[in-house]
């Protein structure tokens, strides 16, 4: 590409002509074009993206969402790359530094990120899907950036509290999956729901997320993990992760909740809801035991209101929501990727497919399709994580990602 060279080369205070998948409106292919990428401001980096993957939370924007205000934009929020440049301000990170970008920030400095009890800054806005400014434009237009990330383009400028330095040695292809799905699931089961030693837990949806959630329960000690997934193929992968039971609802024509109660006789002490669908969000809820069952809302959906009885919630039931598994992302990412690199957490297993950024089109049609969690290379191939409903796709120079579930699998 024109003016287009690596940590620290002529291009480093250039705009950078690159390949980038843009949405010019919801409901539509996306389009392989040539944008300009501005350099990095105060505070800012600019980072050449070397795998990322498609996540159903892209798909949530530009099918189901689709809100207009939204777009021309470029999707993508779960990716890794090489930090090319950096603007005034930046100390902590160099060129050629390994990096994670974040779509949740961390300051650092404000009341919710010094306190234990939250990773979500004090900015934090979950109504809207892209900052202010971009530093992408096409066309003579500027191009919306997606939750602060934009991974489907060869290269992004992102702010500095949204950047994870990571280990130098790590394989930017594999650890990607810790931008987004593998962190969510992971960490709501042992962040948000605090999943203890010897317990019983029912993970809803047996996406990436899911499968990252049946590892979290295991490592937490779970004795017992159910896993719920209308696609029995997925089945086999979720005991790789951990699982212990399956359930299928379309083999029951009682209310999932009550198969549950009847498989442990009191309901699971813990459940994991990481479809994005509020029906499954009450069937979780009224999964748990009474008196101190916990249940946590995964899944992202904002299309729906929930709707339950108060008296699941008086008899003693918790319900809780999370959001990239309580993670402080600066600080826990790098920590998640030792514990990867450390073979203390998988993966690599996630990985099915691969496929290339000017196959994204395609990859969103097996997404939509429920058959694969898809990795793509962003600088050439891609990868299919399996998952149903809720695909989630990687792009690298040379990588791929994707998924389904019970309804629809999160978007998160």
């Amino acid at each position: 590409m024109e003016n287009q060279q690596c940590c620290g080369g002529v291009a480093a205070h250039k705009v950078i002509k690159c390949k980038a998948a843009v949405a010019w409106e919801p409901n539509k292919p996306l389009v392989i074009e040539e944008i300009e990428v501005a350099p990095p401001e105060a505070n800012e980096i600019r980072i050449k993206i070397v795998a990322t993957a498609l996540c159903h939370t892209d798909l949530y924007h530009l099918l189901e969402s689709m809100q207009p205000q939204g777009f021309p934009t470029v999707l993508g929020h779960e990716g890794a790359g090489i930090v090319e440049s950096v603007g005034p301000g930046v100390s902590e990170y160099q060129q050629g530094d390994k990096v994670i970008p974040l779509f949740i920030s961390q300051c650092r400095q404000c009341h919710f990120c010094k306190s234990p009890r939250s990773n979500q800054a004090g900015i934090a806005r979950h109504d809207a899907m892209a900052p202010p400014t971009s530093r992408f434009t096409c066309k003579g237009k500027e191009l919306l950036q997606f939750v602060g990330t934009s991974t489907f383009s060869e290269y992004t400028v992102v702010n500095e509290m949204a950047v994870a330095k990571i280990d130098p040695m790590a394989p930017l292809d594999k650890v990607c999956l810790l931008g987004c799905g593998i962190c969510t699931g992971y960490g709501a089961a042992v962040n948000t729901a605090k999943v203890e030693p010897g317990s019983t837990c029912a993970v809803f949806g047996l996406g990436a997320v899911g499968m990252a959630a049946v590892m979290g329960c295991k490592a937490a000690g779970a004795k017992r993990i159910i896993g719920i997934d209308i696609n029995p193929e997925k089945f086999e992968k979720a005991k790789v992760f951990g699982a212990t039971d399956f359930v299928n609802p379309k083999d029951h024509d009682k209310p999932i909740s009550q198969v549950l109660i009847e498989m442990t006789k009191w309901g699971v002490d813990f459940s994991l809801e990481c479809v994005g669908n509020v029906s499954v969000m009450r069937s979780a809820l009224e999964s748990c035991v009474q008196g101190y069952g916990v249940s946590v809302i995964v899944g992202w959906t904002d299309l729906r209101d929930i709707a339950i009885r108060p008296n699941q919630l008086i008899s003693g039931r918790t319900w809780k929501g999370s959001t990239f598994g309580g993670f402080k992302g600066r600080d826990a990412v790098p920590q998640m990727v030792k514990v990867y690199m450390d073979k203390k957490l998988m993966l690599d297993e996630f990985i099915t497919h691969h496929m290339t950024l000017d196959q994204i089109n395609d990859a969103i049609e097996l997404m939509k399709q429920s058959k694969w969690y898809i990795h793509i290379p962003i600088q050439p191939p891609f990868r299919i994580y399996e998952q149903e409903y809720m695909p989630i796709f990687f792009f690298a120079p040379q990588y791929p990602d994707g998924a389904e579930c019970c309804s629809r699998i999160r978007p998160l």
